[in-house]
């Protein structure tokens, strides 16, 4: 496949995301699950549509992939509620109207951070191999600078100049 087609994929999952998010967290919901396994269900449901074959043929056909993921979201939902611990009784419309209005803003800002978590990735990954590594082993592994030094075959100065140049080019990547 092209990389430019790839681009285009991804930019459309992007913005499905960020479009219907609401919407079908608010389908979990509506099956009774509280905002932590609402957001679940629609992760759940993201990965099982782009494991579908036909998700990329989808790409331009918003209502469908849409509906479908409706329809995943729902499923999922239903898996999470016949599961003992996630059980819970079915609500009222009126409960669950209520319930969608005194938590909406914690599951879109459990999205948000889930979105960010995502994208601090990927901005990970557009970076050199060696800055890579230093943000790997010095943020993620919380190694100290001298053993990350030793571990690359540089110095600790080395180290700190990498480590300050990534978290520049990760500011403009989050920022951009």
């Amino acid at each position: 496949m092209e990389r430019n087609d790839e681009k285009g994929f991804f930019s459309w999952v992007t913005r499905l995301v960020r479009d219907h998010r609401g919407a079908l967290a608010a389908v979990a919901r509506n099956e009774g699950l509280l905002a932590d396994d609402a957001l679940d269900a629609v992760q759940d449901a993201f990965a099982t549509f782009l494991g579908l074959p036909h998700a990329r043929k989808l790409a331009y056909e918003d209502d469908d992939s849409r509906n479908l993921l409706a329809i995943l979201v729902r499923n999922h939902s239903r898996n999470r509620r016949r599961r003992h611990e996630l059980a819970r009784p079915h609500l009222s419309d009126s409960e669950v109207v209520e319930r969608l209005a005194d938590e909406r803003e914690s599951v879109d800002s459990l999205i948000e951070h889930a979105e960010a978590h995502v994208l601090a990735f990927q901005c990970v990954e557009k970076l050199a191999t060696v800055q890579r590594q230093v943000v790997t082993l010095r943020l993620l592994e919380d190694q100290p600078g001298v053993r990350v030094a030793d571990l690359l075959g540089t110095t600790p100065g080395n180290v700190a100049v990498l480590l300050h140049r990534a978290k520049r080019e990760l500011r403009a990547c989050m920022e951009g």
